[in-house]
């Protein structure tokens, strides 16, 4: 009888890179140097679609170009830390919080804009954790809790439920939203208990982080499936990446896949000013340009709201193409086709 091969285990350093043939030997000096600044880490999975694709392999191999640092790039680009009233969470909007239950994810976007912070501590520790969810309870406009890190679904099963039971009891808490990349980088964490964990709270959302197709495997779909079939709402937010899905057909391929895996694509982000992303980052009229021509293509269920998070703490605003004009009489309207069209407004009384 054959011995069970052990699982495979995630890739941590340029030396693991270079081992599975995702790197050249030749590049490791100055990638290790990369590693040094912005850390490793790819699941079994994202390494197999990565040797297939190279729009997943951009996402997660580091490249020289993030030693390039432009003078506008930021550590904190979107301002956590400017709008935390306790240690690990950030209250920017009245209505919601951003809880960030941890540091740790089971893979590193070269993109990310929290890339400073990832994996440079665990979970957030328990007498921290105790004063954020002391903080929501005696805030009663706080309406949304938005569980993120980090990847919230690093946490075991049991200690979600745990957190997920104590939302629960907090009475004007009326949804929990968790920003995940597990059930696309490692689908076998969606297991019965963590289903069973989420649905504690009886209005879970889940929002999937994807950026390209090619992400999107069979098992990855499986656990997708699972969610949906369970009846936990899904939702996705996609960052526009130079050289990964800044074309038409890639976002098109990417949004009618989530559709049909009954995940509602929700945001298409603006590449945030992450210190060493400036090789990703298009420009906004670029972003504008590709909305243009999905709206042309696609139904509304399959569109995202492209957005800029606006550097420094002020909060997200929607960039998405202007179909609008006033000429001082009435609104002057661009259609889907270029054709443009007179509207007015009623009378003022």
């Amino acid at each position: 009888m054959t011995a069970a091969l052990p699982p495979a285990r995630a890739l941590h350093s340029v030396a693991d890179l270079v081992a599975e043939g995702l790197v050249p030997a030749a590049d490791a000096p100055v990638l290790e140097t990369v590693a040094q600044a912005f850390r490793v880490r790819v699941t079994p999975q994202m390494r197999d679609a990565a040797r297939a694709s190279d729009p997943v392999a951009r996402q997660f191999v580091p490249s020289a170009q993030e030693l390039t640092i432009s003078p506008n790039d930021l550590a904190d680009p979107i301002g956590d830390d400017a709008h935390a009233p306790v240690p690990g969470l950030t209250h920017r909007y009245p209505d919601r919080v951003i809880l960030h239950v941890t540091k740790t994810c089971e893979v590193y976007c070269r993109f990310c804009f929290r890339r400073e912070t990832v994996g440079e501590t665990g979970h957030l520790p328990q007498a921290q954790l105790d004063a954020a969810l002391d903080y929501i309870a005696r805030t009663p406009a706080i309406w949304e809790v938005i569980l993120t890190g980090g990847d919230p679904l690093v946490l075991s099963a049991r200690r979600i439920a745990h957190l997920m039971a104590r939302l629960n009891a907090i009475p004007h808490v009326g949804v929990v939203r968790l920003h995940t990349r597990v059930p696309v980088v490692v689908p076998d964490r969606v297991t019965d208990a963590l289903i069973a964990a989420l649905r504690l709270h009886p209005a879970v959302w889940v929002v999937i982080h994807t950026n390209h197709a090619d992400e999107l495997t069979a098992a990855a779909r499986a656990a997708l499936a699972r969610l949906a079939d369970a009846g936990v709402p899904l939702l996705s937010q996609s960052v526009l990446l130079r050289g990964v899905n800044d074309s038409v057909q890639a976002l098109e391929t990417l949004f009618r896949a989530l559709v049909r895996l009954r995940v509602k694509p929700y945001y298409l982000h603006h590449c945030d000013l992450a210190r060493g992303a400036g090789h990703f980052r298009t420009t906004i009229a670029e972003g504008q340009a590709l909305m243009a021509a999905l709206r042309g293509r696609l139904s509304g269920t399959c569109l995202p709201t492209y957005v800029l998070d606006l550097p420094g703490g002020f909060g997200k605003v929607p960039v998405g193409p202007d179909y609008l004009r006033h000429d001082g009489e009435r609104w002057l309207v661009t259609d889907l086709n270029g054709g443009i069209h007179g509207y007015s407004d009623p009378a003022e009384s």
